[in-house]
């Protein structure tokens, strides 16, 4: 395999409202931590141990001001996008930060939806230019 891939995939619950950024009349950006969960059952003890881990979460442009109008803390949703790195230095010290950033998103609960019924819920979102279509495989011999 020649290439590389840089891919997340998440369905969580938004940690806080979208925090928006603007920089002139056409570009911003949107940023909101989500936590995905992760349940099991201790065999030592027998209790439900639950696992949360914070990813953080920037948008822009477009599907930053639909995240703004339409997305609230508690609402779920599934992301996708790539991971990247930042640094930066702070009263000298070197800080560290991984984000995803989104390239597509679907709303699959959103309080402010259920206050108005102006916006379908689980709704796709996404980029025009990166809008997929997949073709079936015609000589497909997998099995299943």
């Amino acid at each position: 395999m020649a290439g590389t891939i840089n891919k997340v995939i998440l369905i969580g619950n938004l940690g806080d409202d979208v925090k928006m950024h603007y920089f002139d009349d056409q570009n911003c950006v949107g940023r909101f931590p989500i936590a995905t969960s992760e349940s099991y059952t201790s065999k030592q003890t027998g209790e439900k141990v639950t696992n949360t881990d914070w990813h953080n979460i920037v948008v822009r442009n477009g599907l930053a001001k639909v995240c703004e109008k339409y997305l609230s803390k508690g609402d779920k949703v599934y992301v996708e996008g790539k991971l990247k790195n930042r640094q930066w230095e702070q009263d000298g010290v070197k800080r560290y930060s991984t984000e995803v950033q989104v390239t597509e998103m679907t709303m699959l609960t959103t309080k402010k939806n259920s206050e108005s019924n102006n916006y379908p819920p689980q709704q796709n979102v996404a980029k025009p230019s990166e809008t997929k279509s997949i073709a079936p495989e015609e000589n497909d011999d997998l099995p299943f």
